[in-house]
């Protein structure tokens, strides 16, 4: 069960830390606390018996934080390596996967070694395939640095890179040892990618629990964006702790991704994640509403959050061009593909849909 600590900081000042408990197939903890960052060191020696940790982040992170996650492992007696990409979803394919591996052995990494993920969804999805895959699997630890990241990605075991016929499609169901998550790293993000966070946090509270929903209408997330992670993280981990494998109740999580993803393919990824979805959202939700799935209001009520965070929801896109982008989607099984509909909010349900099908459902969405 989660549950807060007190801590005393230097300054005498008590801090709360939030940490949530995930018991899966690996057992590990999500801490939530402004300044975990330098201090990771420490905490990752409790759970991490490497002698050598390989940092892995992108090229806007690592100048960022990559040098006071380092000092930190560092003064631990960890000896430490570093690789860097070029940021953004485009770097998380095959070619780059391959170059960390190829470091991975260059530094003679063994099995009892580890990964450090630092930073956003791609470098912690990258980076968990590669620890899943390395010597058939070595620890990491993912120090999410963006909204998206903290409240979803780095939570729930799902490593993946993309390929050229769909994203996700080369994954592993791969659980960290531990993630750390500093809020005081949201303060460097652009808007529009803390914004992507606000997109997710929007999905768990739809799908589970409206009077979540109802605050963040009334406080945005920067005003408590501790206790937003940790109200997230405990959604998901609810959800994973019964279906790890996503072999049906963790399909929930997914709301607003079908499409979602559908529309990140569509606009080679000029459109993010977080927006994409926070769109999908509300296509499947006002074709819900349409079809009768759906409270009346429904789409009303989430057009108006999604406005109040800033999220445009007109895309160029017809209906055939989504359909054909969904159709390369991962959850597909044969002939049918499970779209999650909101019932109302707070409430969703999936509905496996056949694939001639899917074209009237995003229709009566657009």
């Amino acid at each position: 069960m989660p549950y807060s600590c007190i801590r005393i900081c230097q300054k005498g000042v008590k801090t709360r830390m939030n940490k949530v408990h995930i018991n899966a197939s690996k057992s590990y903890d999500i801490m939530i606390e402004k300044g975990l960052l330098s201090r990771c060191g420490s905490l990752i020696k409790n759970v991490c018996k490497a002698q050598t940790i390989c940092l892995v982040t992108d090229d806007t992170v690592n100048a960022l934080y990559a040098d006071t996650v380092i000092q930190s492992l560092q003064a631990e007696g960890f000896r430490t390596a570093k690789f860097v990409f070029a940021h953004g979803e485009e770097s998380k394919n095959s070619t780059t996967y391959l170059h960390l591996i190829d470091y991975l052995a260059q530094n003679h990494l063994t099995r009892s070694d580890a990964i450090v993920a630092l930073g956003g969804g791609v470098v912690g999805d990258l980076s968990g395939f590669a620890a899943a895959t390395f010597l058939r699997g070595i620890s990491f630890i993912q120090i999410p640095t963006t909204l998206l990241a903290c409240v979803d990605s780095s939570v729930g075991g799902k490593t993946a890179i993309d390929i050229p016929a769909g994203k996700n499609l080369l994954g592993a169901f791969y659980q960290p040892s531990l993630v750390l998550c500093d809020p005081l790293t949201l303060r460097t993000l652009p808007d529009e990618i803390y914004r992507d966070g606000c997109a997710e946090i929007i999905k768990y509270a739809m799908i589970t629990d409206a009077g979540f929903f109802e605050q963040l209408g009334q406080q945005p997330v920067k005003e408590w964006e501790e206790e937003v992670i940790k109200r997230c993280v405990e959604i998901k981990r609810d959800v994973v702790m019964q279906d790890e494998y996503d072999r049906g109740l963790r399909a929930l999580l997914n709301f607003g991704h079908t499409i979602g993803h559908a529309i990140e393919a569509c606009s080679h990824f000029q459109i993010s994640h977080g927006h994409a979805v926070a769109i999908g959202m509300h296509i499947i939700t006002k074709a819900s509403e349409k079809l009768g799935f759906a409270e009346q209001g429904c789409t009303a009520a989430l057009a108006h959050i999604l406005d109040s965070y800033h999220f445009p929801l007109a895309i160029p896109y017809s209906a055939d061009d989504l359909m054909k982008a969904a159709l390369q989607d991962k959850k597909r099984e044969g002939d049918s593909i499970t779209l999650i509909i909101p019932n109302k909010i707070g409430t969703c349900s999936m509905h496996a849909v056949p694939t001639e099908n899917l074209f009237d459902w995003i229709q009566n969405g657009l």
